[in-house]
């Protein structure tokens, strides 16, 4: 079932980078939100995920924490680190999920956490409470 809140509003406009090593993962995400027009790019690795914001600038990214060569905490370091990035939107969706791993997400700075298996209604409805916070930063 698709929430109402889901229906009424026209996402073509945000920007969204889903970074995961795991191919299935990233289509798993691009099939969720695809639905609602959001235009989704994609990551394979850290280096990828700071090469795309780099590019372009996403609305909002969807990170994987656990990724050879620079992991999801890492990205979050550097991206806050730069003020031309520093705003950025960063959901974690992540198997990790000790207490320690969703403290240290955080405090690096990034703004939610969602576990795997990721469930669509979970995932949709933090996407668009980060968009919400996109618009009220821009108003």
């Amino acid at each position: 079932m698709i929430p109402l809140y889901a229906q009424e509003h026209d996402y073509s406009k945000y920007n969204i980078l889903a970074v995961d090593d795991i191919p299935l993962n990233l289509l798993l995400v691009q099939k969720m939100l695809s639905r609602f027009n959001f235009r989704i790019r994609t990551a394979a690795n850290g280096q990828q995920a700071l090469d795309a914001v780099a590019a372009e600038k996403p609305d909002l990214i969807l990170l994987d924490l656990m990724m050879p060569g620079i992991d999801g905490f890492e990205v979050i370091r550097r991206l806050r680190a730069d003020a031309a990035t520093a705003d950025i939107q960063i959901v974690i969706l992540s198997a990790l999920n000790s207490n320690e791993d969703v403290v240290k997400g955080f405090s690096l700075g990034a703004n939610d956490f969602i576990m795997k298996p990721i469930i669509m209604e979970k995932l949709l409805s933090c996407v668009v409470t980060q968009m919400q916070l996109v618009e009220a930063k821009k108003a």
